[in-house]
Order: structure tokens, then C-alpha cells, then sequence
């Protein structure tokens, strides 16, 4: 109960961060202000920013019950998890914050908030290269090897589709 406790913690705080407090700054640089009425667009904007959201969850809550960690470096996972949305992905956590993402930038009609999410995307990319492969090798070897070799890093592979089903 404590690593769940734990992992949403250091989510709550992520998504304060990165998907609350400075995406507000960019639409409050940009001059952009909530919408009057709800539109098309804003209809649309929170069904992706709702999918993307969950999407995130669901990769916290598996970190935290199927590896005993959260998504925080400082205290990752004790297992590697290879289940649920990391079935069809490496990185299902940044994919669902930046589809999160993209809805406020949709629901706003904002492209200051869409380069927003290029930046946060490419920073996830260059991050996940950069520490947490080379990480995660260390940590768990052949296990992760194998896993690597199997499930692609950004977008899901043809076995994907076989994996759901099976």
C-alpha cells in the first residue's frame, strides 16, 4: 500500500509540473484564455486529454503494483513491468502525457501548447536514450534485453495487435 501511496505522489507532483503548471504559463504567455462555450474542439480536446490521462495512470498504477516502484528515478520499479500498456509500448507514461497534452492544446485551439508537447516529447525521448535505457540495462540485463528486442520504444509494433488479442 506504501509504493502505491508512494507512486502517485511523485505522479501527482509530475503532473502538477509538467501537465498542469507549465502548460498554464504557456497559454498565459501566448495570451490564450479559456474558451467561452464548448465546441467541437473542446469536446474533443478533453476526450484526448481524458484517454491520454488514463493511459498515464494506468502505467503509474503498474508500476507501482506489478513492479513495486513508481515512475520517479529515485524510486523506480524493483521489477521490470512488461504488462499491461507495456505490453505494446517501452513508454506508454510519456506517450499518455503527451496525448494528454495535445488535447489541452486542442482544447484551447493552441499552438504555443502544441510546441509545447514537441518540446516535452523530445525531451522524454532524449531522456529515455539518454538515462533510462542505459538504466534500466544495468538493472535488469537479458531480462530487459529481451524485452527490448520485442516491444519497440514510441509506437507499437505489428505483434501488438496479437498481443492484445492473446
Amino acid at each position: 500500500m506504501l509504493v502505491l501511496a508512494r507512486a502517485l505522489t511523485y505522479a501527482t507532483l509530475f503532473v502538477s509540473l509538467v501537465l498542469v503548471l507549465v502548460p498554464a504559463r504557456v497559454l498565459e504567455w501566448s495570451g490564450i484564455h479559456a474558451p467561452a462555450a464548448l465546441g467541437a474542439a473542446q469536446l474533443a480536446g478533453l476526450a484526448v486529454a481524458t484517454a491520454g490521462g488514463a493511459l498515464a495512470l494506468w502505467c503509474v498504477l503498474a508500476f507501482a503494483v506489478l513492479g513495486r516502484g513508481t515512475p520517479a528515478p529515485f524510486d523506480p520499479p524493483r521489477r521490470l513491468v512488461v504488462r499491461g500498456p507495456y505490453r505494446f509500448v517501452r513508454n506508454p507514461m510519456y506517450l499518455g502525457a503527451g496525448v494528454a497534452l495535445s488535447g489541452a492544446a486542442l482544447y484551447y485551439q493552441s499552438l504555443p501548447l502544441l510546441a509545447y508537447v514537441a518540446v516535452f516529447e523530445t525531451a522524454a525521448h532524449l531522456f529515455v536514450v539518454g538515462y533510462e535505457e542505459p538504466t534500466l540495462a544495468r538493472a535488469f540485463g537479458e531480462e530487459y534485453a529481451a524485452y527490448r528486442a520485442r516491444v519497440r520504444r514510441w509506437v507499437p509494433g505489428r505483434g501488438a495487435a496479437r498481443i492484445a488479442a492473446g
